[in-house]
């Protein structure tokens, strides 16, 4: 491949503090946004998965099809991936019946093999090794995933019935805590740096996804019965905003 050609195929950010800003921010528009259609809307889980799946294969083509860094087209995949993922977990937990825990423990399988296929076929699974358009199916394939599996965990977290009863707050501070000690490793350990990286996009869905049921879910079951429609609007202006106003570049890009 000419090297002009495999440099354009890197597509996604550099990974800095305001990509996870972004990104913490992506997850929890998921969450209001998949539940506005799901709830407000009463459209149900599987209409509500339906749309959403719809809408990430079509982002995630346009994206796969261009050969630049596009950073509006990238967040609104990763938005995609977070709605979709949102309303496919409570499908799979709530419709499907199976459960906070089993469908964490499925989804985290998912998760593991759909990386090992990764590596297995191309050698790593790092972002910075994303140059064909192949290593980038199996990218979004992993977000995808990832970020259904986090709104399990989440689910699984703060729910009081069937998980372990935390609390949207007490999810949200477990999450929050582990994404610091990701950060404490990667300041002062030698931990791969790969893996850090997929722990820390793992653990932010789970912390958007509380921090969105915190907002918009009822007051008796600890929510603060924020509207989802405006908690979806202004959680979708602030990410048009850093987008607009926040240096980013495709990873491994010349300044």
């Amino acid at each position: 491949m000419d090297s002009r050609i495999e440099e354009s195929l890197g597509k996604v950010p550099e990974v800095t503090f305001w990509f996870w800003i972004i990104k913490i921010a992506a997850t929890t528009l998921g969450e209001t946004g998949g539940d506005a259609v799901t709830m407000s809307m009463g459209l149900g889980y599987l209409v509500g998965t339906a749309i959403f799946a719809s809408i990430f294969v079509l982002a995630v083509g346009a994206q796969v099809a261009l050969r630049q860094f596009h950073p509006f087209l990238f967040w609104f995949v990763v938005i995609a991936t977070t709605t979709a993922g949102t309303t496919l977990a409570d499908l799979l937990d709530r419709s499907v019946g199976l459960g906070y825990l089993g469908g964490v423990a499925i989804l985290a399988a998912f998760l593991v093999a759909t990386l090992a296929f990764w590596r297995r076929a191309l050698g790593s699974v790092s972002i910075g090794a994303i140059r064909s358009r192949k290593a980038e199916i199996f990218y979004w394939a992993t977000i995808m995933v990832s970020q259904t599996l986090g709104t399990a965990l989440g689910d699984w977290m703060a729910d009081s019935d069937s998980g372990l009863g935390l609390g949207y707050e007490g999810g949200a501070l477990v999450f929050g805590a582990g994404l610091l000690l990701v950060a404490a490793a990667y300041f002062w350990t030698r931990v791969s740096r790969t893996i850090l990286f997929w722990a820390a996009f793992v653990l932010t869905r789970p912390l958007g996804a509380t921090v969105g049921d915190l907002l918009d879910k009822p007051r008796a079951g600890g929510g603060l019965d924020l509207s989802r429609y405006a908690a979806s609007a202004a959680l979708a202006i602030f990410i048009v905003a850093c987008i607009l106003f926040l240096p980013q570049r495709a990873e491994g890009s010349r300044a």
